[in-house]
């Protein structure tokens, strides 16, 4: 007997704090007027994505000490645009990206209460740490935090919102004019939580939320972030973009549940993905080789070999050969608040790798980072990208995607016309949100639920 088909879930990421954007195209509009978030989000919710998700920069970045100007580098406040955008939509999933590192929990459960409240159930947090000194320059705390305590504040942190959002059981609000009593209980909202990073005590003024809880999404492909996303999480993104390598993520991930007394379909487990679309696969192939000559210029192939050698490399000629001297492995970096520097731990290795690949090839310094950076994950017709997508699913190296355009705010609408319907035909997408809340549409049960089944259990 054939196992059922999945559903597939997709999400859009609105492009930007990244280089994928191509912001000097013709075509691309504004990355902080609301119009071009409002384009966005209805041209997801037409196609009936399960949210929308928003990353964020606490730091502009910076490289030889100044701006770094060659790629999209912040936004406004997240929780002002998903606010805004709640108004604006009805069915989509609205999902931040706010730190644990520098915030506090009391601060942070306030707000997505409140996102949750004012959407109607659709607000999603995704948790991240932050891993530099450069970005906690921007905080009264400063300096940063080791890996193991980042994830340890982070799960306390976490654990504590938890506790705000439960402080509320739902029925406490009585409001009956007749008698004049607002609440059935004087210690809604009471709570008290004392831990290794946090000692706090009072009342949380929000009411429970639609959802009692916000959808929680995490990030970290490292063992401590898929044991936190194991745990804790009700999504979490891979950055796996071949199919052995996201089957290898997705069993590794999913096979962790179990020591915390959960479900497979309790995590769902969604990466990043771009795309190019084309009439035929040869005219989306040809049209994904101009966005990459769009998104890396001369001028942002040098910033990028930068992250390796660590070195100011503007006098070389990004059409020229690598630089024949080898990367400065001294502490300062030179591309502060870039996660790509993290990427290379042993920048001698990398260097004479890269050599050798751009010998090998014949490759310029422009050549070699566009043949090695990131590339579109789906290239092809709306057919062939319908497929490729079904077919990462159907193997489990995924529950589906969160799509990331080249172009805002239109680079979902062609996607959108073309790919969305024909994965309905194949019965594989839906072609109606199944609820109103973000749970709904990611088929997670409302965290009441998970409580009494343990309870049962």
């Amino acid at each position: 007997m054939s196992k059922p088909l999945k559903q597939i879930h997709l999400a859009a990421h609105f492009p930007g704090v990244n280089n994928t954007t191509v912001w000097s195209d013709p075509q691309a509009g504004s990355h902080i007027e609301f119009s071009s978030f409002a384009h966005f989000a209805r041209t997801a919710e037409r196609a009936k994505f399960d949210f929308l998700f928003l990353a964020e920069g606490l730091r502009l970045r910076e490289q030889g000490g100044k701006i770094y100007d060659l790629d999209v580098v912040g936004r406004p406040d997240t929780f002002t645009i998903l606010a805004a955008l709640a108004a604006v939509t009805e069915h989509l999933g609205l999902t931040g990206t706010i730190n644990s590192t520098f915030n506090e929990p009391y601060e942070v459960a306030r707000q997505f209460a409140s996102l949750d409240h004012l959407s109607g159930g659709r607000a999603a947090w995704n948790v991240v740490t932050s891993w530099d000194a450069f970005t906690g320059e921007n905080f009264r705390r400063g300096g940063f935090l080791p890996q193991n305590e980042r994830y340890s504040r982070a799960q306390e942190f976490l654990t504590t919102a938890n506790e705000l959002f439960d402080s509320w059981q739902g029925d406490e609000i009585l409001a009956d004019q007749a008698s004049g009593t607002f609440l059935r209980d004087a210690k809604a909202g009471a709570f008290v939580h004392t831990g290794q990073h946090f000692d706090i005590h009072g009342h949380f003024n929000v009411p429970r939320s639609p959802q009692g809880r916000p959808v929680i999404f995490q990030a970290g492909d490292s063992d401590e972030g898929r044991e936190f996303a194991a745990s804790s999480a009700d999504a979490i993104f891979s950055r796996y973009a071949t199919l052995k390598e996201g089957q290898a993520f997705y069993t590794d991930v999913k096979k962790r549940l179990a020591a915390y007394g959960r479900r497979h379909d309790q995590l769902k487990i969604l990466p990043a993905a771009t795309f190019v679309l084309g009439d035929t696969d040869a005219e989306a192939e040809e049209h994904a080789h101009e966005v990459r000559r769009q998104q890396v210029s001369g001028a942002t192939a040098l910033k990028h070999l930068e992250f390796v050698w660590n070195r100011d490399l503007s006098a070389y000629d990004p059409d020229g050969p690598l630089p024949d001297i080898d990367p400065d492995l001294g502490e300062h970096t030179i591309a502060r608040g870039r996660a790509q520097v993290r990427m290379y731990r042993d920048p001698l290795a990398t260097a004479r790798e890269w050599r050798e690949l751009a010998a090998a090839n014949k490759w310029s310094i422009r050549d070699l980072v566009i043949e090695t950076g990131n590339r579109q994950s789906f290239v092809g017709s709306p057919a062939t990208i319908a497929k490729t997508i079904n077919d990462y699913v159907q193997a489990d190296a995924a529950d589906g995607f969160i799509l990331a355009p080249h172009i805002t705010p239109t680079g979902l609408d062609t996607f959108t016309d073309q790919v969305v319907p024909l994965l309905q035909e194949q019965g594989v997408y839906r072609t109606e949100y199944e609820g109103p809340t973000l749970r709904d549409h990611l088929g997670l049960a409302h965290p009441d639920d998970v409580r009494d089944e343990r309870a049962a259990s």
